[in-house]
């Protein structure tokens, strides 16, 4: 097993990463919360028929009681109807303060559930099962949890660090390929803005990965994973800057969301496109120092055929003005996450005209 330790005090946890794990979740769980004796195991209608049985059993083996809920799947399950709903599971469930929830899915669920566990009686523990690539590289570690509003992604959520995330590289063998692209947008982002070694690393393994090699795969996922929880251990609550380097492609990733009403690209697809975008604005305003790095991205991202165009028919100025509602914005200003070099990214405000001819550019 590939252990990551996120140092946050008091909220510390571990990534543990083990092919099978899942099958074992009952018993990694007892030994991470020794108390626990209940649990409401939050997953969707994709991966509740692969994995919700084994992952109730294992928990049963370990004298846990356990209940299962499960949401739609898509960004469109995060609203605060659905979260409404499963309050009402976890009191179904019994769930106390001593309880805990756990997310068996990708970001969606993560999110939905955290947030959940974030506020069912001010709070319960928490625990990530991460199932698609995105979740295991990115979404389950960090501790943020939220649900959408009609006008903006993330909008209602809060910080609230699980208490383990427990990764098993077998279940993505039932991941459909564009999930697996998708999640390959967030490990290409960490490159970007964090480790030019491992950017150089995956255009050499770039095959391996996308055949979902075991060793490959797991140096992949336990790579990003440090690489986030370094960050996080950092500036844990965004309160320095350093943690909004993450937001790489995500100010026009979420605004591509937003505008399609959550139903048309995944986001992992639409942080490609933003990460596009962003790099374009720091070429047009003289901030990137590396004149190679677009198109090493451009390629890279086509290379596991992510798009690297704003979606066909789509008008930039609706995605201009759904960046108004972008969480990270500070005096009404997007505060621009750009790159400089690999493995380098500044953040700044852009002003909104190089802002639009950039999508004008990049519209498809």
């Amino acid at each position: 097993m590939t252990t990551v330790h996120v140092p946050l005090g008091e909220r510390s946890y571990d990534i543990q990463i083990l092919p099978g794990a899942l099958h074992r979740l009952g018993v990694h769980l007892a030994a991470a919360l020794p108390r626990v004796r209940r649990a409401l195991l939050i997953t969707d209608e994709t991966v509740a028929p692969h994995y919700l049985q084994p992952a109730l059993h294992a928990l049963a083996a370990a004298g846990i009681t356990a209940a299962g809920a499960s949401v739609p799947a898509g960004e469109g399950a995060k609203s605060l109807s659905e979260a409404a709903r499963l309050y009402e599971a976890c009191l179904d469930a019994g769930l106390e303060r001593s309880g805990v929830v756990i997310a068996l899915g990708g970001g969606v669920v993560g999110d939905l559930a955290g947030f959940i566990a974030a506020t069912y009686l001010r709070g319960v523990a928490f625990v990530q099962v991460p199932t698609t690539l995105l979740a295991m590289v990115d979404a389950s570690v960090g501790g943020k949890v939220a649900v959408d509003l009609p006008r903006g992604k993330n909008l209602v959520g809060a910080f609230h660090q699980p208490r383990l995330v427990l990764i098993d590289p077998q279940v993505l063998s039932t991941l459909p390929p564009r999930q697996v692209s998708a999640g390959l947008a967030e490990v290409v982002k960490h490159g970007v803005i964090r480790d030019a070694g491992f950017l150089t690393w995956l255009e050499d393994h770039a095959e391996s990965v996308l055949a979902l090699q075991a060793g490959v795969l797991e140096h992949l996922i336990a790579t990003n994973c440090r690489i986030k929880a370094s960050v996080v251990a950092a500036d844990e609550r965004e309160e320095t800057g350093l943690r909004a380097m993450l937001n790489f492609g995500h100010t026009t990733g979420h605004a591509i969301e937003a505008v399609q009403g959550y139903g048309g690209w995944l986001h992992g697809e639409a942080v490609a496109a933003g990460m596009v975008v962003a790099t374009r604005i720091a070429a047009d305003t003289g901030v990137l120092a590396d004149a190679a790095l677009p198109q090493r991205l451009t390629a890279m991202l086509q290379r596991f055929t992510l798009p690297v165009r704003l979606p066909p028919g789509t008008d930039p100025a609706a995605v201009l003005a759904a960046m108004q509602y972008d969480k990270k914005a500070e005096a009404g200003k997007v505060q621009w996450v750009l790159p400089v070099r690999p493995g380098e990214v500044t953040r700044a405000p852009v002003p909104t005209a190089a802002v639009a001819a950039a999508l004008a550019a990049l519209a498809a």
